[in-house]
């Protein structure tokens, strides 16, 4: 396809997206490096990771970086050194592009600490476009039987929500607090259930408290408000820094809170007494590995995790990016490419 071009957002200047900074632009379609695959952009999730690129939040690694990182798509050409895919095979591409393999995080398998590792939609060029790239050693390969709109937000949303959800080490049977209910927390929460947990779900919107309960959550109620019960574990999705205290008063004896998010606003004094003493645990998530997203997509596929979804054109991803920052609909956004 040299020569070729495409249509793609890119971030001409990181500020607040009520000020549009994204901008659709024409660029050549991209060479797949030997070890890479060319995806054509069938769907796109939209994720808050995606806003903290546009917005400023994370710092700019790719001048007029194009995000997105939940893509389905399907292969349309092959650098030279890959085998076992082929043109037209449906391919997922997440958030985790590319690690160096041989440091010593990776060697035990926590390639998410890579040092050398790199992101799509913010070191690489991502899926608000018509076309993107991914090392072949790090494009997913989907089950036939699901839509494209329905895989595009596992493919980062549910991805790292089960592996915050793992970071809570939650028991057999525990209750489980979710701090904020968007995209990545919905899709946790359906495991969680699955999985026999009791869930209590504290977030600011009404649309998403009701969603809570329809898909099974014990109780909903505002973000700052205390569960019913004390929580064995709990996983902070909101950006808020503010939460983490809250959350933390929250959690029984031996409870722990895993914080979600790739961004968070600064968290105020911590007291020993009330919010870490009988061994309570504050956690990180840092991305993801690729065993992280073979095990939650087959989860997803064992008990029919389902993203409830609110399809964009493509055309408009930048509204899409501002309804996810007001907090207008409820579950995942996914962008569906009508630029073709």
């Amino acid at each position: 396809m040299s020569g070729e071009t495409m249509r793609a957002w890119a971030v001409a200047a990181p500020g607040p997206v009520e000020e549009d900074p994204l901008r659709l632009v024409e660029r050549p379609v991209p060479v797949p490096a030997d070890d890479e695959l060319l995806v054509r952009v069938r769907a796109c999730g939209v994720c808050r990771t995606d806003l903290h690129v546009t917005e400023g939040d994370l710092p700019v690694r790719r001048p007029g970086v194009t995000p997105g990182h939940e893509v389905v798509g399907e292969v349309a050409g092959l650098g030279r050194g890959v085998s076992g895919f082929a043109p037209g095979d449906r391919v997922g591409v997440a958030w985790l592009r590319r690690t160096d393999g041989t440091c010593a995080y990776c060697a035990r398998g926590a390639e998410n600490l890579c040092p050398a590792s790199r992101y799509t939609g913010w070191d690489a060029d991502g899926g608000y476009a018509e076309y993107t790239t991914v090392p072949a050693a790090f494009a997913h390969r989907l089950p036939g039987e699901v839509d494209d709109v329905a895989l595009a937000p596992l493919l980062c949303a549910g991805i790292i929500g089960f592996r915050a959800l793992r970071r809570t080490s939650l028991p057999r049977g525990g209750r489980l607090g979710l701090y904020g209910f968007g995209g990545s927390a919905h899709l946790c929460a359906q495991v969680a259930l699955a999985e026999g947990a009791t869930v209590h779900v504290m977030t600011r919107g009404a649309a998403a408290r009701a969603l809570a309960l329809e898909l099974g959550a014990a109780s909903a109620q505002g973000a700052h408000d205390p569960p019913p019960e004390p929580l064995d574990g709990a996983i902070m999705f909101a950006p808020a820094g503010d939460l983490v205290p809250v959350a933390l008063r929250a959690l029984d004896r031996g409870g722990v809170l895993s914080v979600a998010g790739i961004h968070l606003s600064d968290i105020p004094p911590l007291h020993y007494e009330s919010d870490l003493f009988y061994e309570k645990e504050l956690r990180s998530v840092t991305s993801n590995t690729r065993e992280d997203a073979r095990d939650f997509l087959a989860v997803a596929a064992r008990h029919g995790v389902r993203a409830t979804t609110h399809t964009y054109p493509l055309s408009r991803a930048p509204e899409a990016l501002r309804d996810l920052k007001a907090g207008r609909f409820d579950g995942a956004a996914v962008l569906v490419n009508d630029l073709s």
